[in-house]
């Protein structure tokens, strides 16, 4: 029997989100003939009133764009940096270990974690207000409406936002949520309930605090955050309780612009951001699994998973030695994607030579993401996040302020330690893929160490497999940023005893959609097709 014909409206543009209420905002923007990075513009601004805790005007992120009408493809980089005041020094004697799921750094006294003193530069409202400079063509001020909306007249807890809002994390050497939702008065009024405990799925949350300060940035521009009334309110609250940050580190903070990185992949060219973002886990992988006749090993079979893990290891290991901010340590890229390292680590790979087994650093999976295709081919893809909330919200203000400084290790004199002015590895990258000059893909997730795993097991979905965008985020995953191989419950049985018979251990996650929640876009022959990871709440939408 054939199938039914499909009688819906054929898209012309597209927006990805993990927040339902963030995809309607963008979306709305382009129905109503907005860009690209407007309608990116409009879901951020929501995605911060409705996922509070995994991002807001507090932030930081990083954005790929490719614009049709020139051609070019470019990153801007809105990663927050250490304040002025912070020393290398500050925290040795206060560090205890690393975190044990190598998501930060445990101090006795827990500053960089919550608190004022955990508090970074926040970078990406700027980065939001030079992209619409540039890209945007909706007024700044119409692209709050849904965003203020949410704020003033209420959105419901979804069960993702819930799990954060719960999550104990003290196993791994972090606080429990609830102790940074309680940690301020506005925010035990926001989010805590009578007894203690976090608000409850499907309760609604009314943030006026919140409405009043998007109104006066949908008025006054990034500005008022940076150096008007806003940053003046930041600078007091820090001030009253010992924090670092001050007026002066808002006002100086600039976004960067950089080159993507560009790796060649089975005839197709992918674009990723250079450090200090996470391009380059992906990159490196994508150059030594060509070395590899991936589809002739069938999807997710045991050697299969034995050689994109060891990949894995080897550019989670090279990333970890030599990758930092580039203005402190200049990363040696050219080495790292030769043909000649990626044919030396293939061979490895092939002799049985295993790489190293560790723990991968990097910072907390607290950050979401939103890709967006438009009528004219312009394409844009953000990730953003608080790193770990601090817990901070500044008295009437509403948002969190992002708690970064966990992400920096304590210890002076190492890729990722602290100074005044530097930025921190991110795994976050927001990806584009081309064939030819043509864009074909877009993707990003949220989920820490587990970005580049996850988008790279996507890539590998799309481009070895030809899988749907929504096929790739959903396949069955598995990570290698542990000294096991961690696999999705989905995976068989017979999978784990096959590695386990290989001599690898193996250990099986209860979820069945973990290690990251990837979304993106396909664009073949002109129509985008989305996919949503079914691990968040997520969206994409189609426009005619």
């Amino acid at each position: 029997m054939p199938r039914p014909d499909r009688r819906l409206p054929t898209p012309r543009a597209m927006i990805v989100a993990p927040q339902p209420e963030a995809v309607e905002a963008g979306a709305a923007v382009l129905a109503a003939g907005g860009s690209a990075v407007d309608a990116l513009l409009a879901c951020a601004f929501t995605q911060g009133v409705v996922d509070p805790l995994m991002c807001g005007v507090a932030g930081l992120g990083v954005l790929q764009l490719h614009d049709p009408a020139s051609g070019a493809t470019t990153v801007l980089d809105g990663l927050s940096t250490c304040p002025a005041a912070c020393t290398p020094t500050m925290w040795e004697a206060a560090f205890e270990r690393e975190c044990s799921d190598g998501y930060g750094y445990v101090l006795a006294n827990r500053a960089n974690e919550i608190g004022h003193g955990a508090v970074t530069t926040p970078g990406i409202l700027r980065l939001l207000a030079e992209a619409h400079r540039r890209w945007g063509r909706t007024p700044w001020r119409d692209l709050f409406g849904h965003a203020i909306g949410f704020a003033e007249g209420g959105w419901i807890i979804r069960p993702h936002v819930h799990t954060m809002m719960t999550a104990n994390e003290a196993a791994y050497g972090r606080l429990p949520y609830v102790d940074k939702l309680a940690l301020t008065p506005d925010g035990r009024r926001l989010y805590v309930r009578e007894d203690g405990t976090p608000r409850r799925m499907g309760e609604v949350v009314r943030n006026p605090d919140l409405a009043a300060t998007l109104a006066a940035i949908a008025r006054d521009g990034a500005e008022a955050f940076h150096a008007g009334d806003i940053a003046a309110r930041i600078a007091a609250d820090m001030r009253a309780h010992g924090g670092l940050l001050t007026e002066a580190d808002l006002a100086g903070f600039q976004p960067r612009e950089t080159a993507p990185i560009r790796v060649a992949y089975r005839g197709f060219t992918v674009s990723l951001p250079a450090p200090p973002a996470g391009g380059i886990v992906v990159a490196e992988g994508l150059r030594i699994l060509e070395r590899f006749d991936l589809a002739a090993l069938g999807h997710n079979t045991p050697r299969y998973i034995h050689i994109v893990s060891e990949a894995m290891r080897i550019a989670l290991r090279d990333r970890e030695e030599h990758i930092g901010d580039p203005a402190f340590h200049p990363p040696p890229l050219d080495r790292l994607l030769s043909d000649a390292h990626a044919d030396a680590c293939a061979a490895r790979i092939r002799d049985g030579e295993a790489a190293p087994r560790r723990h991968a650093a990097g910072e907390p999976r607290d950050t979401t993401t939103v890709s967006v295709v438009d009528r004219d081919g312009m394409v844009a893809s953000l990730t953003h996040t608080l790193g770990v909330p601090s817990g901070v919200i500044p008295p009437g203000l509403g948002f969190m302020l992002n708690g970064a400084m966990n992400w920096y290790d304590p210890r002076p004199g190492r890729p990722g330690s602290i100074a005044p002015g530097k930025k921190r590895f991110s795994s976050m990258a927001p990806t584009i893929v081309f064939r030819g000059a043509t864009p074909v893909a877009t993707l990003g997730a949220p989920g820490g160490a587990w970005i580049g795993v996850a988008l790279l097991q996507v890539l590998l979905n799309i481009l070895d497999f030809g899988m749907t965008m929504q096929e790739a985020v959903m396949a069955p995953r598995f990570s290698a940023t542990t000294p096991a191989i961690d696999i999705g419950n989905r995976i068989p049985h017979a999978v784990q005893r096959e590695l386990e018979a290989m001599g690898h251990e193996v250990r099986r996650a209860f979820h069945s959609y973990p290690f990251a929640a990837p979304h993106g876009i396909a664009v073949w022959d002109g129509v985008p097709e989305g996919g949503a990871d079914p691990q968040r709440d997520g969206l994409a939408q189609g426009v005619a």
